[in-house]
């Protein structure tokens, strides 16, 4: 199904207002009842945070649903469709994580050596007692949120690892940080023998059946690239730095992400070592607080209120350092769980959610970089009114 919402919101907005808390509906909704509990929990938001342009999709029982809304660029005026490309910052991570989980599951790379192991020059240094499962799930020590400027090349990168020194000991607390991720994708590559997005855009996209996803966007797919809006409505791009593929440099719509949930509910059809990456990345390696900690995925026991979700993705989350408890044995995918990943450049802000037992997940892509409570909130509620 295909529901388009061109920029009129003035509109929507006294229908949206009377609707109120958005109810629930039937397992299997009409497309008129899916499009009202979309448009309640979307309209207002984009409203609030002056959003220029969001695509929601929805799967269910394998349904594709999509609703768009707004604008590519306020300057062409384009309709946002299922095919608009948008940055998705740090759900980036997650495809880095599966391709860290397939390099293992082809006898390539253990997630449980240390760094040092897999890329000599790190020899000497203290990643000889880090290893790379400690680096996909940011417990390596206390790794900064970002590079250093100094360092946020990829000239620069490999002698900064190389002089950093930990804060805290490895495997004890939780310092989300892009270099720490981005470091598990680069020796992922490495030890398969070539570069990250080469592998990213030759081998596991196509292996996942997306083909509409991309590290750098071809010139013939640019009129699809959104503009992004930072939070002054400037427009603005993500720019590149050290390790941004791995951590960040994901563009792609909300067709090809839907695609990517049903693989991730779904991996029966896919090559057994994807498969068994995709059941890695969902395993769970250690708690803090209501949030298992996945590979690249963040992990809920399903239901969940919407505080836990708030309280797992919240930005005191990200920006502070939290001690871990360590799952042994790692846990598997839980009968019923609530997998979810928000990601941010600075213009534009993403978020999946989906439920694996319920058959059901949910995509949101907007070109501005607005708050993940926002995004959070919406998922929530258009997932429970369709599974309650």
């Amino acid at each position: 199904m295909y529901t388009d919402k061109l920029p009129r919101l003035g509109l929507y907005s006294a229908f949206a207002l009377t609707l109120g808390a958005a109810p629930c509906i039937a397992a299997t909704p009409s497309e008129q009842q899916l499009e009202t509990l979309v448009n309640a929990a979307v309209v207002p938001v984009m409203q609030q945070q002056n959003i220029t342009g969001l695509a929601v999709a929805i799967t269910q029982n394998g349904q594709p649903h999509y609703f768009n809304y707004g604008v590519t660029s306020k300057e062409n005026r384009r309709p946002v469709s299922q095919n608009t490309l948008f940055e998705i910052g740090s759900v980036s991570k997650t495809f880095t994580a599966t391709l860290a989980a397939y390099a293992q599951a082809n006898g390539k790379l253990s997630l449980s050596e240390p760094a040092s192991a897999v890329l000599p020059i790190l020899r000497g240094s203290t990643f000889d007692h880090i290893s790379v499962l400690q680096l996909g799930t940011y417990t390596a020590g206390g790794l900064p949120l970002q590079f250093p400027s100094e360092a946020d090349h990829p000239e620069t990168m490999l002698g900064y690892f190389k002089q950093w020194t930990p804060v805290y000991p490895a495997g004890t607390h939780r310092q989300y940080s892009n270099p720490s991720i981005g470091l598990s994708g680069y020796l992922a590559a490495y030890s398969m023998g070539q570069p990250f997005d080469v592998l990213m855009e030759k081998t596991l996209l196509p292996k996942l059946g997306l083909k509409h996803t991309y590290l750098t966007v071809p010139q013939d797919q640019m009129g699809l690239y959104a503009q992004g809006y930072n939070k002054e409505d400037k427009p603005v791009r993500v720019g590149p730095g050290a390790l941004d593929s791995e951590a960040y440099g994901v563009k792609t719509s909300t067709s090809d992400l839907l695609r990517y949930v049903d693989a991730n509910m779904k991996p029966g059809k896919l090559e057994k070592p994807l498969q068994q990456a995709i059941a890695t990345t969902h395993t769970g390696y250690y708690t803090v607080g209501d949030m298992t900690q996945g590979l690249g995925w963040e992990l809920y026991p399903y239901p969940v209120t919407l505080d836990r979700l708030l309280a797992g993705n919240s930005t005191e989350m990200a920006m502070n350092a939290h001690t871990v408890h360590w799952l042994n044995p790692p846990q598997a995918e839980q009968e019923s769980v609530w997998i979810n990943k928000t990601g941010s450049t600075g213009g534009f802000g993403a978020y999946i959610a989906f439920v694996p037992s319920k058959d059901i997940g949910i995509v949101i892509l907007a070109n501005k970089n607005y708050p993940n409570p926002e995004r959070i909130k919406i998922a929530h509620t258009i997932l429970n009114a369709l599974m309650e």
